[in-house]
């Protein structure tokens, strides 16, 4: 780890999350190459990041970006706060450690809008099993063993997450040995969930990609380094800038720069740069270096909605999801399961609803959304200056279908969660309860809709005019600069974006790699 900048690098990579620390750890392999890591957040030293239960700690703290979205008539004025890591490791230092690869059909729709083959799902699904080191049972034609990513089903699961893999299998939602193998090539499917820890310690992107290789003289992390712009020279990206110990800070890159900076502050600096609509920057007095009307476009997540259910005073509560549920629901025009939910045997919900319903510190959820909102928002920058706040209208719920698939989800979640087979784990329905129809239920989903944290879309890879890269991560008419995150998503992958960005991560640094020759 690094207090001091040089004036240049092969390699700047800009964050440390999910994408960031794959790729800088795979660059950093090669002891030719100088490496440079720049995060804008501190240390993961912190028993809320590494001790394994305490993740919730992390949420709105100064480890969190803590993003708010626009108030939101639809959400009957309401905002939605997006937690985003800003710390070493990124997201996957402060969620809840879900190991979720994605469907078949996520993965073969990235192919098609790229065009690249590397991007479908079978050459995924090698490069997972190549990555992994599983530590569950059987399905050993799609998990790997012997990878430096430790997987293992939720060790020691609350009872309440078998109660919730039979209960869905009572309604016709086949059972499997993870949520990560056959279960992906499916419509539907219920399992425990895998997780990145260990022996009650979290496992980082960062602890597994980097952290290895510090100390090598050709790597630098840098803690503290806020990016503001990517510098460019005609149309050709020479460094960024870069905010530490309250100077900016000009680095060069030799070969490129590459941005891992997540949905948000990806565009946020393209467009700081001079790098997406004319008339939006024109709008707030940024030159234009390059026209791109897709960057901040595209922006959708995840949007939940709890159903809450108390405890017996005799059972206790955890902070480890436990089963995770894929379902298809019968909409049209999606392929695959069209809703998701885990169990998490915490209690969770809205202010809104919590002012209305109560909420039982003894209490636990099924937490459901739709794996493919059709909703889309869009980021603005607020001003010129890089201290200026990002804009985030999230238009959760602006499209009809979304609404439609939100009460499709209640409905299934309620039937599972007062089954015979959870009815031991019941003292009582905490919300939303039998009887709401209509506009009731209507208002409950507006004042439930939050966000499982899976920012997505906003520099999407493809070939069409709304596109931000190429099927290789190129941002469109800038030579040497890469995006590398969820950002680059066409859609969504259908459930937790952290193993995702691992392999948005990998083939980043595949390509690189082929690219210049090393």
């Amino acid at each position: 780890m690094a207090t001091e900048l040089d004036e240049r690098y092969d390699f700047v990579v800009c964050g440390a999350g999910s994408s960031g620390s794959v790729i800088a750890g795979r660059l950093a392999e090669n002891p030719d190459i100088r490496v440079l890591l720049l995060e804008a957040g501190g240390s993961d030293d912190a028993p809320s990041v590494t001790e394994a239960p305490q993740w919730p700690l992390n949420l709105e703290s100064e480890r969190d970006w803590g993003f708010a979205s626009e108030p939101d008539p639809r959400l009957l004025g309401r905002s939605i706060l997006f937690s985003m890591g800003k710390v070493l490791g990124g997201g996957s230092s402060i969620n809840s450690m879900i190991w979720a690869r994605g469907h078949r059909n996520d993965w073969d729709h990235f192919a098609s809008e790229s065009g690249e083959p590397a991007w479908g799902y079978d050459q995924v699904l090698d490069l997972y099993r190549d990555i992994e080191d599983w530590q569950g049972i059987g399905e050993r034609h799609h998990r790997g063993r012997g990878g430096p990513v430790f997987v293992q089903p939720a060790p020691d699961a609350h009872p309440a997450a078998a109660a919730t893999v039979e209960a869905a299998r009572t309604i016709g939602i086949p059972t499997y040995q993870s949520p990560n193998g056959r279960l992906m090539e499916d419509i539907c499917g219920a399992a425990v969930t895998d997780l990145r820890w260990h022996a009650g310690k979290r496992l980082s992107v960062f602890r597994t990609y980097v952290a290895p290789h510090l100390g090598k003289p050709n790597l630098t992390v840098l803690t503290d380094a806020l990016v503001t712009r990517v510098t460019l020279h005609g149309n050709r990206a020479t460094g960024v800038e870069v905010v530490h110990g309250g100077t900016v800070h000009r680095v060069s890159a030799d070969a490129e720069v590459v941005l891992s900076l997540g949905a948000i502050h990806t565009p946020k600096v393209l467009m700081q740069s001079g790098i997406g609509d004319e008339d939006e920057l024109r709008r707030v007095g940024v030159p234009l270096r390059q026209h791109l009307p897709g960057v901040g476009r595209n922006f959708h997540d995840h949007y939940g909605f709890d159903c809450v259910w108390e405890f017996p005073e005799n059972l206790r509560s955890s902070t480890q999801p436990g089963a995770a549920l894929f379902w298809d629901s019968g909409a049209a025009g999606i392929e695959g399961p069209d809703l998701f939910a885990y169990f998490g045997p915490f209690p969770k919900s809205t202010p809104e609803n919590v002012a209305k319903y109560g909420l039982p510190d003894n209490s636990w959820i099924l937490f459901g959304s739709s794996t493919h909102p059709k909703s889309r928002g869009r980021l603005r920058l607020s001003g010129p200056d890089p201290a200026d706040p990002v804009r985030i209208e999230a238009n959760a719920l602006s499209h009809p279908d979304d609404l439609k698939s939100a009460i499709a989800c209640i409905e299934t979640l309620r039937e599972i969660g007062n089954s015979a087979e959870l009815r031991p784990f019941i003292a009582r329905e905490v919300m939303p309860g039998g009887g709401l129809s209509g506009a009731e239920l209507e208002t409950y989903l507006r004042n439930a809709v939050t966000t499982y944290w899976h920012e997505s879309g906003t520099a999407k890879m493809g070939r069409d005019a709304m596109s931000v890269v190429d099927g290789h991560l190129k941002v469109y008419g800038i030579d040497r600069l890469r995006d590398a995150d969820a950002s680059i998503m066409p859609r969504v992958t259908c459930a937790n974006t952290m193993a995702p960005c691992v392999v948005i991560g990998e083939r980043a640094a595949q390509f690189i790699k082929a690219e210049h020759r090393f």
